[in-house]
């Protein structure tokens, strides 16, 4: 039988609006595990959707050997009711449970192939995973979005596919999980193509494939390989072009001086005719020869010109648009209350009974690090503190003006544009400052006018941020869940510079521990056994 592959030749996209979003990509995916990487909005999720055939392309072809199973980077959980439709099982159980009531229908035991046991299978592998609380009939709509997460890879387990590809699988996921994520992947035979930003994921690949605006580019190593060669490519590309800058400009040098040595050759020419009183026909014929010289030296010197012009563009090309992702300092100055926030004896809902119970103060400048594995209370503890969910028992009591970005983007609606919604966010801001705002993110004049579920994972996260972050008046209290997801590297480490100047007070929950560590946090909450604790950071 023929290995697993994927196979690209000459593939491109074009956008519904007209524009390349990638073109005459070429590259083949064995067995080695590989990561791809690139910038936000580049077309990574574009690609491995059309690898794994949900996507055709503009033109071009692109062929598997082997079946393929795709897990999305997003997951519409209202769309999906339970663990078992998570898990992608549902239509399998569905046939076994009408089979099992008498069906001898051909659709159900085509549905359910040789796959008999899998009720067994699948609660093995929730248990396997930590997640024996939940069931094949468990609501997908109660799970946070870590086990959300790790029952759809789950699904991927289970799915015997010839070849994974995983869109940033790692997010919203906890240290535990992370670390089972990277053992069961090192343990996986098969084809494995990741579309991850996670550094630690991918320091486990085999090999980094980067798309980037030069096109698809093969790196025979890990991350940290990765990282060193674009660095040294990088340093040689500028080189280059800088040589071609300063040979174009000694060499325009060089054709100012010959056109003006030429012009003092015919201008004595000229002059001499004149002064020896040559007939009429001799200077016309002089004249003639001199300006048919003029003309070939001229075109010489455009054709000269053109080449160096061309040189210059293919150096530059090679140096990729870098464009500085900015985040601008929010204007909060430090807060008059003592208190932001109080809960006073709350009981969350949704939540285990170790960590239900919590009674918390929050200071104007006090910056909290929340701290749990999946399915604590980290997220619900938030949407209580911004008064999004009630608690079943208790008060909770905020003062000042909060804004809360929670990890499934809510608040950004899908159907309408990111400029709008950034007007909505702030009225006394004029239009060119919020698009150059979101230009600075990296979100182009074409994108924030279109629909904000057209976006990219990381797009979307940019745009929901603007809106948080440039809202008017500002918020003094910023609760963010897992606001680094989907980020490419340059945009969360200006997350982390902006955050970090930040004067008002913040909650924030992220499993990045360098990203954490780098936001200035003073304290940290922690679910453990016995409740939440606080603690310096």
């Amino acid at each position: 039988m023929t290995s697993p592959g994927l196979t690209l030749e000459g593939v491109s996209h074009v956008l519904p609006d007209g524009r390349t979003l990638f073109t005459d990509l070429n590259e083949q995916f064995d067995l080695r595990r590989t990561g791809l990487v690139g910038r936000n909005g580049i077309g990574k999720t574009v690609l491995a959707r059309m690898l794994a055939g949900q996507v055709p392309p503009t033109t071009g072809r692109c062929m598997r050997s082997g079946s393929v199973y795709y897990l999305a980077q997003q997951v519409s959980l209202p769309a999906i009711p339970t663990v078992a439709g998570l898990a992608g099982v549902q239509a399998t159980l569905d046939a076994l449970e009408r089979i099992e009531t008498g069906s001898t229908a051909p659709g159900d035991f085509d549905a359910v192939g040789d796959r008999w046991d899998m009720h067994q299978r699948l609660q093995h592998e929730l248990e396997h995973h930590g997640l024996g609380y939940l069931d094949a009939a468990t609501p997908a709509c109660t799970l946070s979005g870590g086990e959300a997460m790790r029952v759809s890879l789950i699904g991927a387990w289970l799915s015997d596919a010839d070849f994974l590809i995983l869109d940033e699988p790692s997010n919203h996921l906890d240290r535990p999980g992370r670390q089972a994520l990277i053992a069961q992947l090192q343990c996986w035979s098969r084809g494995l193509l990741v579309v991850s930003h996670d550094r630690q994921l991918l320091e486990t690949m085999a090999r980094i494939v980067e798309l980037s605006s030069l096109g698809l580019r093969s790196y025979g190593g890990n991350y940290s390989f990765y990282a060193q060669c674009k660095v040294q490519e990088r340093q040689n590309a500028v080189r280059q072009l800088e040589q071609r800058k300063h040979e174009r400009q000694r060499e325009e040098q060089s054709l100012r001086e010959q056109h003006e040595r030429q012009q003092q050759r015919q201008a004595r020419g000229n002059r001499h005719g004149h002064e020896a009183n040559q007939a009429r026909i001799l200077l016309d014929r002089q004249k003639a020869r001199s300006e048919t010289s003029a003309g070939k030296l001229h075109q010489q010197h455009a054709a000269a010109r053109e080449q160096l012009a061309r040189r210059v563009h293919e150096a530059a090309r090679q140096v990729e648009d870098d464009m500085a992702i900015v985040l601008h300092a929010l204007p909060v100055a430090p807060s008059s209350q003592r208190r932001v926030a109080e809960l006073d004896a709350v009981v969350l809902p949704f939540v285990p009974a170790a960590t239900r119970h919590v009674s918390l103060t929050l200071g104007g400048q006090q910056r909290v690090g929340l701290v749990g594995p999946n399915g604590c209370g980290k997220s619900t503890l938030l949407k209580v503190l911004a008064g999004q969910l009630q608690p079943l028992a208790g008060t909770c009591r905020t003062p000042v003006k909060g804004i809360h970005l929670d990890q499934r983007l809510a608040s950004l609606a899908p159907q309408r544009s990111v400029l709008e919604q950034m007007r909505d966010a702030n009225r006394t801001a004029t239009e060119s400052a919020l698009r150059m705002r979101l230009a600075q993110l990296g979100l182009d004049a074409r994108k924030i006018v279109e629909p904000s579920d057209s976006l990219s994972g990381g797009e979307r996260l940019k745009a929901a941020l603007a809106c948080v972050l440039y809202a008017d008046p500002p918020a003094q209290l910023l609760l963010l869940d897992e606001p680094g997801n989907h980020l490419d590297l340059p945009s969360l480490q200006a997350l982390e510079t902006m955050l970090r100047s930040y004067q008002g007070a913040l909650v924030v929950v992220s499993h990045d521990d360098a990203f954490m560590d780098r936001l200035g946090l003073t304290h940290r909450l922690v679910a453990t056994g016995q409740g939440w604790r606080l603690e310096p950071w």
